[in-house]
């Protein structure tokens, strides 16, 4: 155990700096950020795989150890948990007195009428009836032995658990694709549909599980304050290879409402906008594009990116190069300007949208085997006078911009297009299995308590009181939970009330204890039972209580 727990903490000092540094998985701009931030750190950072903390290998030679550790507590724990549940409860203690909860009566019934009573009453409970000399006889009772079991549900659970979430990471695959909301679909045919995908160690790409979707529409709606209540699409689905002969299903697609397959899930992430612009040539062609762009300010949708153009006819390459074009700049869905008088938005739903543009011409860099962002234009050919900018200008829906060489740019409208997550993880439904026994593992264990009650039932043949019977109880609870005082309380109260003229005494240990005749086991047994008379009682007697492991 104290293994388990030096490497549990050992865990959690080495998931800070995954907590404090950004990670490739998460965000890779971040990473680019911190490296021009830090030229000299970040490279002896990148070594030790703090970019990418939770796939590394000194982090997962932590949690395997961590693992291997659990198990070998818990297979110990449950040899022992079944040894407990076959062994009978321990004998009554010499000193009932001595224990933290004690009560003690005596009543006109006799020892088998009393010993009925009692039985009756501790129905539930597991009971040894033992007898004693003169006719004295005990009761040992214990209950809660659902406590250790729902510990070991709990931790098995959680073994459960680890164990599927990491069949799911090596089986599984997950990605991310932006699909047009206007008829836009999408096929798992393969990675390279995908604008980013995740697989699993196991997972190469060349068969995944073939279905397509369609996505005809996209709603939001907006409060006051523009925050989103809702976002949803009507989309339709086939599963198979072949979407042409296939039935397709229409479905509702909504924010954690993933449309559910019989392999794959489909989740609606997000939404966005593609502005559309028409460029005409000096010689009357036309070329049409409505790209993405992606939000900067998600309150408000404002939105930027770049459209990108080839000139139609054009056989010389150069001369392609050298006249390519790119529309860029801010989209807001809900125009209004600052006092500097720059366009921003003020409301993420589409209210006479305008656009903020600079129109770029020269060699956009597509070809020099460099990749780029469709977002974005390559600043390094604006910094090397290949791409220069020639118009800039803010253009609401309708309106266009003419270039020095009688070349027109229009803004035509604005369509929306929707981020949907497709996720693959064949082990999930035992991750919903395990989390469900480790929450029932962890209630038993948080509410049963384990607790014990001995009950002496001692004739009194000769002298004062002849003919009645002293009940002595005695109670301890295993664990530091409260409440067993009100629970022990409760059940001898009910078991007197059931007997005849009860009158409370006092508990033998208060009495002259010289009356007792010296007994060197019966008085090492009460030692071990009790401690010594000027100790305070102890929580968990050592020897004639039993300690079980």
């Amino acid at each position: 155990m104290r293994t388990a727990l030096t490497l549990l903490f050992l865990l959690a000092l080495a998931a800070v700096p995954g907590a404090l540094l950004p990670q490739e998985s998460l965000n890779v701009s971040l990473v680019d950020d911190f490296y021009e931030d830090y030229p000299t750190l970040a490279p002896i950072l990148a070594r030790l795989g703090m970019f990418d903390v939770f796939a590394s290998v000194w982090f997962a030679a932590i949690y395997v150890l961590l693992f291997v550790s659990l198990i070998g507590c818990l297979l110990p724990r449950t040899f022992d948990h079944a040894r407990s549940l076959r062994a009978e409860p321990v004998l009554t203690p010499r000193r009932l007195g001595r224990l933290p909860h004690h009560r003690t009566v005596a009543v006109s019934d006799d020892v088998e009428t009393v010993r009925a009573r009692v039985e009756e009453r501790l129905k539930g409970w597991r009971t040894v009836h033992r007898a004693e000399d003169d006719g004295v006889q005990t009761i040992s009772a214990e209950r809660g032995y659902l406590r250790e079991l729902g510990n070991l549900v709990f931790h098995f659970a959680l073994v459960g658990l680890l164990v599927s979430m990491a069949a799911g990471r090596l089986l599984g695959y997950e990605g991310q694709v932006i699909v047009r909301a206007d008829g836009g679909e999408f096929c798992n045919s393969g990675i390279y549909n995908y604008d980013s995908f995740r697989p699993g160690i196991t997972v190469d790409g060349t068969q995944l599980n073939p279905f397509c979707i369609r996505v005809h529409d996209f709603r939001a709606e907006y409060t006051h304050t523009g925050t989103a209540t809702y976002f949803e699409s009507n989309t339709s689905y086939v599963e198979g290879a072949d979407p042409v002969d296939g039935t397709w299903h229409d479905h509702l697609l909504r924010v954690n409402h993933p449309l559910r397959m019989a392999d794959d899930r489909v989740y609606l992430l997000g939404h966005g906008y593609a502005p559309e612009f028409t460029v005409t040539f000096p010689d009357g062609a036309e070329r049409s594009g409505d790209v993405q762009w992606r939000p900067v300010d998600l309150p408000t949708m404002l939105s930027e990116g770049a459209t990108k153009f080839d000139p139609p006819n054009t056989l010389d390459e150069q001369e392609r190069r050298e006249n390519q074009i790119a529309v860029t700049g801010l989209l807001a869905p809900t125009p209004m300007f600052t006092e500097e008088g720059l366009l921003t938005s003020g409301f993420p739903e589409l209210n006479e949208p305008m656009v903020a543009v600079d129109v770029m011409r020269g060699d956009l860099g597509n070809n020099d085997g460099r990749g780029q962002s469709i977002f974005e234009i390559d600043q390094q050919m604006v910094e090397d006078g290949a791409l220069e900018r020639v118009a800039r200008q803010n253009l609401a829906v309708g309106e266009e911009i003419e270039l020095d060489d009688g070349t027109t740019v229009r803004f035509d409208g604005v369509e929306r297009w929707t981020s949907l997550q497709v996720s693959y993880d064949p082990a999930q439904l035992w991750v919903l299995v395990s989390s469900m026994f480790i929450l029932g593992g962890l209630g038993l264990s948080l509410i049963v308590k384990r607790r014990r009650l001995w009950v002496r039932i001692t004739p009194q043949g000769s002298g004062a009181g002849t003919g009645r019977t002293v009940v002595e109880f005695g109670g301890l609870a295993r664990t530091d939970q409260a409440g067993y005082g009100e629970e022990f309380t409760g059940l001898t109260t009910e078991v007197i009330a059931g007997l005849g003229e009860p009158t409370a005494v006092a508990p033998p240990s208060a009495r002259d204890a010289s009356a007792e005749p010296p007994d060197q086991a019966g008085d090492a047994a009460s030692a071990d039972a009790t401690g010594a008379a000027d100790e305070p009682p102890v929580s968990e007697p050592d020897s004639a209580l039993g300690k079980d492991a």
